[in-house]
C-alpha cells in the first residue's frame, strides 16, 4: 500500500505550481478564440498536387480584403485560411484562386469545411459557453451534497461537494493554462469543441472522484484505523481502478488524435490532458 495521503504536502504543492502556472499563463497570454466566439469565417482545403506556400496564398488573396488573414498550413497537403466574416461569393471566389496560385501551374484544390460566424452569434456562444459550465459546477455540488446528504461523521455532506469543486477547478485550470500556452506558441484556438471538451472533462473527473468518495463513506465508520490511514487505505482501494481506466481511455484518446482528421485533434488534445491531469487530481 502506498503512503499517498501521509505525503499530501508533495502533490498539493505540485498540483498548486500546477495551477498557479495556468492561471499566469492565462493572465499574461490569454486565451486564442477562435471563430466562433469572435466572428469570421474559417476555410479549409486540400491541395490536389502541389501546396503552395503561405506568401503566395496571402498575397493572391491581398486584394479581396479579407480583414485579418491568417493562414496555416495543416497535414501534408491542406491549408486552413481565416478572415473575417465575408460573402458567399467572395467565399467561392477565394477557393477559385486557391485553385490556380501560380498562374503556370494548376495546384488543384478541395474544399474540406466552410464555417461562417457573425460576431454577435460569437460573443452570444461565449456567454452561453460560461452558463454552461457554471452551471454544470453548481449542478455537481448540488448532486454530490444530496448523495451523501446521511454522512454527518466525520466529513458533513456538503464538504464533500466542496472538494470536488475544487477538484473540478484545479482539472479544468490546467487544461484551459496549456491551451492558453498553445495558442501563443502554436496557434491553437478556443472554440465550441473546446467548450464540449471542457464539460466531458468535468463529467470523467466527478466521476473519478464520487468513486473515491463513496469508498471513504464506506470505510470511515467501519475503519479501526485513524482518519489519514483510512482516507489512505481508500484511495488505494481505488486507485488501480482510477488508472485503468484512464489507461484505457487514453489509449483510445490518443489513436484517434494521431490517425483521425485535424478537425478533431484540439478536442481530443483538451479530453487527454483532462483525462490524464484528472486521473493525477
Amino acid at each position: 500500500m502506498y503512503n499517498i495521503i501521509q505525503k499530501r504536502k508533495i502533490w498539493l504543492t505540485l498540483s498548486n505550481f500546477m495551477a498557479g502556472l495556468s492561471i499566469v499563463a492565462i493572465i499574461i497570454w490569454g486565451l486564442n478564440f477562435g471563430i466562433d466566439f469572435t466572428g469570421g469565417s474559417l476555410l479549409e482545403v486540400k491541395f490536389l498536387e502541389n501546396r503552395p506556400t503561405v506568401d503566395e496564398v496571402q498575397k493572391k488573396l491581398a486584394d479581396l480584403e479579407l480583414g485579418s488573414l491568417i493562414v496555416q498550413q495543416v497535414d501534408e497537403d491542406g491549408m486552413i485560411l481565416r478572415f473575417q466574416d465575408t460573402s458567399e461569393k467572395k467565399h467561392q471566389e477565394i477557393v477559385s484562386r486557391l485553385a490556380n496560385v501560380n498562374q503556370t501551374e494548376l495546384s488543384g484544390v478541395e474544399e474540406l469545411r466552410f464555417d461562417s460566424v457573425g460576431p454577435s452569434i460569437g460573443q452570444e456562444l461565449k456567454r452561453k459557453s460560461i452558463a454552461a459550465i457554471t452551471i454544470v459546477l453548481i449542478a455537481i455540488v448540488l448532486y454530490i451534497a444530496w448523495a451523501f446528504r446521511k454522512v454527518s461523521k466525520p466529513v458533513v455532506s456538503w464538504k464533500y461537494g466542496l472538494t470536488a469543486v475544487i477538484t473540478l477547478f484545479h482539472d479544468v485550470v490546467i487544461v484551459v493554462g496549456v491551451f492558453a500556452v498553445l495558442g501563443k506558441f502554436a496557434g491553437i484556438e478556443i472554440n465550441t469543441a473546446f467548450v464540449a471538451a471542457v464539460l466531458t472533462v468535468l463529467g470523467y473527473s466527478v466521476n473519478d472522484t464520487i468513486v473515491v468518495f463513496d469508498r471513504i463513506r464506506e470505510n470511515l465508520p467501519r475503519s479501526d484505523e485513524d482518519f489519514e490511514n483510512t482516507i489512505n487505505i481508500s484511495v488505494n482501494q481505488t486507485l488501480r481502478r482510477s488508472i485503468n481506466t484512464s489507461i484505457t481511455t487514453l489509449l483510445v484518446l490518443l489513436s484517434v488524435f494521431f490517425f483521425g482528421g485535424s478537425s478533431i485533434r484540439d478536442f481530443v488534445l483538451a479530453l487527454s490532458i483532462g483525462v490524464f491531469i484528472g486521473t493525477y487530481s
